[in-house]
């Protein structure tokens, strides 16, 4: 990542923008912004080499997949030494059901999002694959009824 970019309220909402539609086009977001395409692209480059969009990706419809079990598992590892959170680490990124993990404080020590297609699946899976990864200590699921707000998109001020 490059220094800092100071943004000014255009590449906020050019940014603001590309959050809601990664696919737009340089005329339409030019149009959208109130710019010729020329800057509008050179502003689009400038924020992509500070780093500041990580990557440009299609909101999958999971449920649509047959994927309509969403849970929540916190996991409390067993040891806090480095090479335990390490081996977890490894052994959980490797389990394509977990679609994000997050080491947090609090309770627990890990925060994982994992898709499944039903419950006997998620059972299936603790069974054969998360009971076996024994830096784990405890592990507490929420599953997920319904979602009321899922927005990718951050509000710049």
């Amino acid at each position: 990542m490059s220094s800092p970019l100071k943004l000014d309220s255009i590449d906020k909402k050019i940014l603001e923008i590309l959050q809601k539609d990664g696919n737009i086009t340089n005329a339409q977001l030019a149009k959208e912004i109130g710019l010729s395409p020329a800057p509008t692209l050179e502003r689009v480059k400038k924020i992509e080499q500070a780093g500041l969009v990580k990557s440009y990706h299609a909101k999958i419809d999971t449920h649509a997949l047959g994927l309509g079990v969403t849970t929540f598992v916190l996991i409390t590892l067993s040891s806090h030494k480095i090479g335990q959170i390490n081996q977890f680490v490894e052994k959980i990124t490797a389990i394509d059901e977990v679609v994000e993990c997050y080491h947090t404080t609090g309770n627990g020590d890990f925060l994982v999002k994992i898709l499944v297609e039903d419950i006997p699946a998620y059972h299936k899976l603790i069974l054969e694959k998360l009971t076996k990864i024994e830096e784990i200590g405890n592990m507490s699921s929420m599953i997920v009824l319904s979602a009321y707000k899922e927005n990718a998109v951050i509000k710049l001020k």
